[in-house]
């Protein structure tokens, strides 16, 4: 039990095996030292063991919020969910946006604990601190949208005022390795098969209903400083404030013409580091201003809703008219990303803009990663160049064999499709295209080009979740100068720098608040929201300890499942010294990354050795081993096979 303030102290465990529901706090020393949401989520995940199938019904998926979460807070209407990966086998944890993660806070609870398998679909109901199991055979193969709708109705809830769905569709039902779950608000948690986990135990979607009452502060007025602090720093900064340039002009998308001009956009599979190095070798030609932020405002733009507690607004809800096949399809979605036009477009060889739309919308209805599903088009086109795939594969940018991919992988249809719903590692063995990943432990690659920006490089390969943008955002610092300007090109200091971001992420994943925080706030403003919450005194560098000590963690768990230096790799095409090696074009002309070289900065600064968590690192961070590990001290396991 804990009695510090933002918690609940209430956590509901459903065997789903057993259609049993039981309800526990949480306990005070793991809040004090993991924080919250993700912190606690992986503790969770920890606890269980890592010996599992991700999978079988021994995997736990936590839903998990944080003490800022729902708050006055500003940007903290964010939920975690933590798991066991199928896509990576390693811990993962996936987190979206809108007002699932406030209304579950307001419900009465801090965590959701998924185990077990249900023998038919259901869906968990959730009301004023009771979870009860409810019968989702009406909605089984349903998509996402559909499926929101029906229980909206069904739980007679006002969906988008005082009741949120977060559901997954037939790629989850199914089993894709990168399916994902989305709420009412198309806000996804979209990395890691989140989506599988939730198929795999039969749970179609859980239904949150509640009232609209903030949880108040232990200690208000040191909140109500840190909330002013907060609100100053996010109205100054250049990249949070409202202003022509920012997050609320042009949402995430904002950066696809920056990262074009920096010749740091992965392009056609990442043979190319932007759309002109591309054109002017290839036809026909790209253009990535075609699906930038400032085409999509100008011109498909039809609303900016926001999240809870947000003043930022960066979601840039659009509205297109498509043709496939011959039939005319209308598309109103939420939110034209920057991450998903990249994948299912440049990098798959397309600048079509409203049809880009249209498949980021297919994908959420589906509950298809966007991200992995684009970069799995773009691994099947050049693998279908290379004459990988037998028969018919795909062609680069042809959005109409796209469209239909999409469905035939969510189903699992075909033979191909199959192979493609395993994601890339898994569909680079079965077609032997392995020069043709673009992957780090299984996870594709986000929209920065570590040829360009070399703390993604190091980012990428370190991430505990696979290749995420997420873990450690050192184009922050490369492209936008925050907390300072670094040269992207330059390998040095950036696994210093790497490991710092990680840190930093690790404590507002765990709060739950918005990455997008940090382009205006660090750790000083963190400290007196977090204190006037819960009542607690710490300083920053005990923030900075408990964010360090989260990151640690989920190393020391998937080191225990097998992970080690090995497989904090980069896709061969980007490496120096690698044969299969491209180097940059344009503005990177000539670059590649210098993985090992940053390797050894950033164990040395981490204190690992060959990214082994060291036994005395564990003692130092005060790291209990814990139930369930079968272990007695830090070694690790020998197989990363899951």
């Amino acid at each position: 039990m804990t009695d510090l303030g933002g918690f609940q102290d209430h956590v509901a465990r459903i065997d789903l095996s057993e259609g049993e529901v039981n309800y526990e706090g949480v306990d005070d020393e793991d809040a004090r030292k993991y924080l919250g949401a993700r912190g606690l989520g992986v503790k969770h995940v920890f606890d269980q063991g890592p010996d599992v199938d991700p999978l079988g019904p021994d995997n736990l998926l936590a839903f998990m919020n944080g003490p800022l979460t729902g708050t006055q807070t500003p940007m903290s209407g964010r939920i975690a969910v933590v798991t066991k990966s199928p896509l990576t086998g390693t811990v993962t944890d996936s987190h979206h946006g809108g007002w699932s993660g406030a209304r579950l806070k307001w419900a009465g609870f801090d965590g959701l604990l998924f185990e077990g398998q249900a023998e038919d679909p259901v869906y968990a109901y959730v009301e004023d601190g009771e979870v009860e199991l409810r019968d989702a055979s009406h909605v089984a193969g349903w998509g996402i949208h559909d499926t929101i709708d029906e229980l909206g109705e069904e739980c007679d809830g006002n969906v988008g005022k005082n009741l949120s769905v977060m559901a997954i569709g037939p790629g989850g039902e199914n089993q894709v390795r990168y399916a994902c779950i989305v709420n009412e608000d198309d806000r996804a948690s979209g990395r890691g098969g989140t989506g599988a986990v939730m198929g795999s135990k039969n749970l179609k979607a859980i239904v949150v209903k509640s009232g609209t009452e903030m949880p108040k502060p232990a200690d208000r007025e040191t909140f109500m400083e840190g909330h002013k602090q907060a609100m100053q720093a996010i109205q100054e900064s250049d990249v949070t404030a409202p202003n022509e340039g920012g997050l609320s002009q042009y949402g995430t998308n904002v950066l696809m013409n920056i990262t074009e001009e920096m010749d740091g956009l992965p392009t056609k599979n990442g043979k190319y580091t932007s759309t002109s190095s591309y054109s002017e070798s290839e036809d026909p030609d790209i253009d990535a201003e075609n699906v930038s932020g400032e085409n999509v405002r100008e011109n498909i733009l039809v609303d900016e809703p926001t999240c809870h507690s947000c003043p930022v607004a960066c979601k840039k809800e659009v509205e297109v008219q498509v043709n496939h096949k011959g039939e005319d399809m209308n598309v109103r979605m939420e939110s034209y990303e920057y991450e998903s036009a990249f994948a299912l477009g440049p990098n798959s060889g397309s600048d079509d803009r409203d049809m880009i739309a249209a498949l980021i919308d297919r994908c959420n209805d589906l509950g298809l990663d966007t991200i992995d599903a684009g970069n799995i088009m773009a691994f099947a086109m050049e693998a279908t160049e290379k004459g990988y795939v037998e028969g018919d594969g795909l062609d680069w940018g042809d959005s109409e064999t796209m469209m239909d991919m999409l469905e035939r992988i969510a189903q699992r249809e075909d033979d191909f499709a199959d192979t493609l719903a395993e994601g890339q590692r898994r569909a680079a063995e079965e077609l032997d295209a392995h020069d043709c990943r673009l992957d780090v432990k299984g996870q594709s690659i986000p929209a920065y080009d570590p040829r360009c920006m070399k703390g993604m490089g190091i980012a990428y390969a370190t991430s505990n979740r696979g290749a995420c943008h997420l873990r450690g955002y050192t184009p922050a610092a490369e492209i936008l100068g925050i907390p300072e300007k670094v040269d992207p090109y330059e390998w040095r200091g950036k696994g210093e720098l790497t490991a710092t971001f990680q840190d930093m992420h690790a404590i507002s994943d765990s709060f739950d608040i918005c990455k997008f925080n940090a382009f205006a706030e660090g750790v000083e403003e963190y400290v007196n929201q977090y204190n006037g919450m819960t009542g607690r005194d710490v300083t920053e560098d005990d923030l900075l300890k408990a964010g360090e000590r989260i990151y640690n963690l989920e190393r020391y768990y998937n080191n225990l499942v097998g992970f080690d230096g090995d497989d904090d790799s980069l896709p061969e095409r980007f490496v120096e010294g690698s044969e299969d090696a491209i180097e940059g074009q344009g503005a990177s002309e000539g670059e590649l990354c210098e993985l090992e070289q940053m390797k050894e900065e950033y164990y040395d600064h981490r204190g690992w050795v060959d990214g082994v968590v060291p036994d005395e690192k564990l003692e130092e961070l005060d790291i209990d081993i814990g139930p369930g590990t079968g272990v007695s001290s830090g070694g690790a396991a020998t197989s990363a096979d899951d």
